[in-house]
């Protein structure tokens, strides 16, 4: 499946519409043992191309590519505009690609990225399909909440330090 090494790089502008594509076809084949129809849907609208620039201009965002071929995606950004906690974006990899560490690359290039460094807590919103990629990367469950919430996410943390008297 992998034709070279795998990299991983900034987002470029140009590339909004192939990673749209790439979340739709991951949110419909990966996330469709856990979601019904309605809600892989409402997810892929959320996620056009668009969106995923803007998401880009507010975060830092990256993708995975295997020779020319634009794999996986993440990106950081501030939670809520927070200079000393951090949040996880838009991480997904093609099907075809998962199982075999790209995940794994993105999440250490994201917590190499300075909104990481800055930060005493990270937070994601997890799929269901994603929880355990995340709880072995050690993340936990934020406030010990195991189940998804209003949106039906799972909301993961990492602390990494000491969380600050005032922002």
């Amino acid at each position: 499946m992998m034709t070279d090494e795998i990299v991983i790089r900034r987002f470029e502008k140009k590339e909004a519409q192939t990673v749209a594509d790439l979340i739709c076809k991951t949110l419909e084949i990966s996330n469709s043992k856990d979601y019904p129809p309605e809600y892989i849907k409402e997810n892929i609208e959320s996620h056009s191309a668009q969106v995923i620039e803007d998401r880009a201009n507010e975060s830092h965002f990256y993708v995975a590519v295997d020779g020319e071929t634009i794999i996986g995606c993440g990106g950081i950004t501030g939670y809520w505009g927070s200079t000393t906690e951090s949040y996880l974006v838009s991480i997904f990899v093609l099907p075809e690609y998962q199982h075999l560490g790209v995940g794994r690359q993105i999440i250490a290039t994201l917590e190499a990225d300075e909104y990481f460094q800055r930060a005493w807590r990270t937070e994601v919103g997890s799929s269901l399909t994603a929880v355990e990629f995340y709880r072995k990367l050690g993340y936990k469950f934020k406030n010990h909440v195991t189940t998804p919430d209003e949106f039906g996410v799972v909301r993961l943390e990492k602390i990494t330090g000491e969380k600050p008297d005032e922002e």
